[in-house]
């Protein structure tokens, strides 16, 4: 049976992942920022992250998306992820997100150090998507995340903790 995205609903498993790029931003005390996805009536933060767009290096992505998410592109990458991480969104999600044409996200990621001041994030973007930010502790990360990306999220700690 198809659903109104033109997609059949036994056939979520099926869609490909959407390549992208997400951003463990450090501040100068190596707090880790995370928003509040304005979006989303899941109770849960989450790093900024992004699609790559046609043509794009995952590291070029990376710092568009951090200007587009927090409003300033102040930063220097110092790592970027061996391996591409993935995750699926819920079922419910997936006809409202991207069209309906990818089942979750593949992700390059990149360890940025925030070379701004606080007052240099601004989440009131052109096209907001978080409406609450804080920095955390590596050891806070985990226990806010939107569960669905909780695995992913492990699995980035894991390999940037050693680098700091």
């Amino acid at each position: 049976m198809e659903n109104k995205f033109g997609h059949h609903k036994n056939n979520i498993a099926e869609l490909p992942f959407r390549p992208g790029v997400g951003m463990m931003i450090l501040d100068k005390h190596n707090r880790i920022f995370v928003g509040k996805r304005i979006d989303s009536k899941l109770n849960g933060w989450q790093m900024p992250q992004g699609g790559i767009d046609l043509g794009e290096t995952p590291s070029a992505a990376a710092l568009r998306e951090m200007e587009e998410e927090i409003g300033c592109n102040k930063g220097n990458i110092i790592a970027e992820s061996k391996n591409w991480y993935s995750y699926r969104v819920p079922n419910f999600l997936v006809p409202k997100l991207w069209g309906g044409k990818f089942c979750g996200q593949k992700q390059k990621w990149f360890l940025i150090r925030f070379t701004g001041e606080d007052s240099d994030i601004d989440i009131n973007t052109k096209c907001p998507e978080f409406d609450q930010w804080k920095w955390v502790h590596f050891d806070e990360l985990l226990k806010d995340i939107i569960p669905f990306k909780l695995k992913l999220y492990k699995q980035v700690v894991k390999e940037f903790k050693d680098i700091l």
